[in-house]
């Protein structure tokens, strides 16, 4: 009898290698593989393992002859098509747990950042640039965060926000009643979070119904002087839109660990003008997709990627 093969297509810690050979898996590890290259061999293997660089949609399922399950490194879904897999008995399993902590500690961390001018003050000491007023910065305490998405993350980043004296309120349109999990967290609507908010921190799949939840309309109404966090999906943000709110000043910056277009080399020129005036901002704080990317988290995925595989194959 053949055995059972698996792809791995991107970085992942040891570990889940070695737990996958002990149940008797072939694996191929090879983190530079393209799409094409996956789409060529995929009829060979009988799981899978991506990140964001390689789609499982129809098209590639279709020639996933053998293909019992695909394992996805991190939270996001949208590239698969789960509905389409599920049709073909193929089993999806994402690992969100993995990196919640990291995500919600890295918002956290940006955040403070931004608030203590920590970047723009570092710059200017390392020029023998010393200003002390210029650089005064705002604290935490006393204000009020609104969490738009209460899943993973989101109610990750509220339980650390829990003991810093400031309110929490939340708007998540699936997640049920958390009072019992998060009891310093208030539900409300999403037109009180933008009124009253000084902090919005987005904790969002990207869907058809959440790309450019932000846009014009949503910031026109955010109170003035109010921060957008976004360490979810890029596109749920409108770019353009979020660039003038802050240029105008009706926002007071920005935290982004997540963009519309994550390969500056493709920017188009109207791309590149509005990133251009973006990273102007000394108001924003920005990273390059890495929130969820610490030495724990890349462990701990692989801890919760073969428990969901043993739980479901």
């Amino acid at each position: 009898m053949n055995a059972k093969r698996a792809l791995v297509t991107d970085y992942v810690h040891p570990q889940l290698i070695a737990d996958l050979r002990e149940r008797g898996y072939e694996v191929d590890y090879n983190r530079t593989i393209t799409l094409a290259g996956v789409a060529k061999v995929i009829h060979l293997y009988h799981g899978i393992i991506v990140n964001s660089k390689i789609k499982m949609m129809p098209t590639m399922i279709d020639k996933a002859t053998q293909l019992q399950w695909i394992g996805r490194l991190g939270s996001g879904l949208e590239i698969i098509d789960v509905d389409y897999a599920t049709k073909k008995g193929i089993k999806v399993m994402n690992t969100p747990e993995g990196n919640r902590n990291a995500v919600a500690e890295h918002a956290v961390g940006m955040l403070l950042n931004l608030a203590n001018n920590l970047s723009k003050a570092d710059r200017e000491v390392r020029k023998l640039d010393w200003r002390r007023e210029e650089n005064r910065g705002w604290e935490l305490k006393g204000k009020t965060v609104g969490i738009i998405g209460l899943g993973h993350t989101g109610s990750k980043l509220a339980k650390k926000l829990s003991s810093w004296e400031l309110t929490i309120l939340s708007y998540d349109k699936y997640k049920e009643d958390t009072a019992d999990e998060l009891p310093f967290v208030e539900r409300v609507r999403l037109a009180d979070i933008l009124e009253h908010a000084d902090i919005i921190s987005l904790h969002l799949p990207l869907t058809h119904e959440t790309t450019h939840m932000v846009d014009k309309s949503f910031l026109e109404k955010c109170k003035k002087g109010s921060i957008i966090v976004n360490t979810s999906r890029g596109a749920v943000v409108d770019t353009s839109a979020l660039v003038q709110a802050l240029e105008s000043g009706h926002l007071g910056g920005a935290c982004l660990d997540v963009f519309e277009n994550e390969k500056p080399n493709t920017y188009s020129k109207a791309e590149s003008n509005t990133y251009k005036r973006l990273y102007a901002c000394e108001h924003v704080i920005v990273s390059p997709h890495v929130a969820g990317w610490t030495s724990e988290s890349l462990a701990r995925i692989a801890k919760v990627m073969i428990r969901k595989l043993d739980a479901s194959i």
